[in-house]
């Protein structure tokens, strides 16, 4: 499978290089990277060579989807970008992996974001065509059942979860919060939001309700706490049994910690790019694929517009 990747290069809190640096491990091939300017994009690909890639830059789409030719392309380009190349890459013919959020208008109702996510599936669904967003946290449920036990979604009554987004103000609700609302849509599947609450402020948001799932609900609590400097924290659980992460920044190996256990985990990014790899050869749909990507744009939208902050 060969990759293309868009936003390899970004500074800010963005994670292209290391998706690509899980697809060369993966066994498929990265092949090319697009950057707004020759500088970004030469940068992008030169970041890349630390993980064996040899990854030609571009500056056009057409000119990269021309020479390259690639079978996926990765959208790890900031979010208000992610609908134009969704649209590019589908009339292109190519399976995409999206970073969070899927697709972002700042100034459009959701009856909008609805309409840009049935187009975008109709077209690609026509194509047979794979796609995935990127929201790895699901993907380390199976861990942490392994510290605290199965999880009984009839028996949740609460769940906690506390990221630290490097962005401030309300840009932490759009990084941050889709990694909630995917671990919600896994346990619960599909849900809505009930006894909205948010305490806002520029550098923590503070954010309660209720999910509402069909044979119940679920008290929620999301801490954004911006964080600059790594080790970022991050922490989650139900029912008060909260697991921590834990980095080494030296090794970058992950670990899960509750109570007295440690458990090393595999990087939860890397699982996801996997489950992308294998809906693609399989013809199956991904486990963050279209009724997920729907429900979690639906209720990201909702707590970001009744954000306001103090």
């Amino acid at each position: 499978m060969k990759i293309a990747i868009i936003g390899a290069g970004r500074n800010k809190s963005g994670i292209g290089q290391y998706i690509g640096k899980y697809f060369q491990k993966n066994r498929a091939s990265v092949i090319s990277v697009l950057g707004t300017t020759e500088k970004t994009a030469c940068r992008a690909s030169s970041i890349l060579t630390q993980y064996g890639i040899d990854a030609t830059y571009y500056t056009d789409f057409n000119s990269m989807m021309r020479r390259g030719r690639p079978d996926a392309v990765v959208i790890a380009s900031p979010a208000l970008t992610h609908y134009e190349y969704l649209i590019k890459c589908v009339k292109e013919g190519v399976h995409i992996f999206c970073e969070k959020p899927f697709v972002w208008q700042d100034k459009n109702d959701i009856n909008d974001i609805n309409s840009l996510l049935k187009y975008i599936f109709e077209m690609a669904e026509s194509n047979n065509l794979t796609i995935a967003m990127n929201s790895q946290c699901p993907f380390s449920l199976p861990y942490y059942e392994e510290l605290c036990g199965p999880i009984d979604y009839q028996k949740v009554e609460t769940f906690f979860i506390r990221l630290s987004p490097m962005v401030s103000g309300k840009e932490m609700i759009l990084e941050s919060v889709p990694h909630a609302l995917s671990i919600l849509y896994t346990v619960f599947s599909d849900g809505e939001i009930g006894n909205l609450s948010i305490e806002a402020h520029k550098e923590k948001i503070i954010t309660t309700f209720h999910y509402i799932f069909p044979t119940g609900y679920c008290e929620v609590m999301i801490e954004l706490v911006r964080t600059i400097l790594p080790p970022r924290s991050f922490s989650y659980g139900f029912n008060d049994k909260i697991i921590h992460r834990v980095l080494d920044l030296d090794t970058y190996d992950i670990s899960f910690k509750y109570s007295d256990k440690i458990l090393r985990i595999k990087d939860p990014l890397e699982l996801s790019v996997q489950d992308f790899i294998l809906a693609v050869r399989e013809k199956r749909e991904p486990m963050i694929g279209k009724a997920h990507i729907k429900n979690n744009m639906s209720l990201l939208k909702k707590i970001y517009d009744y954000c306001e902050i103090n």
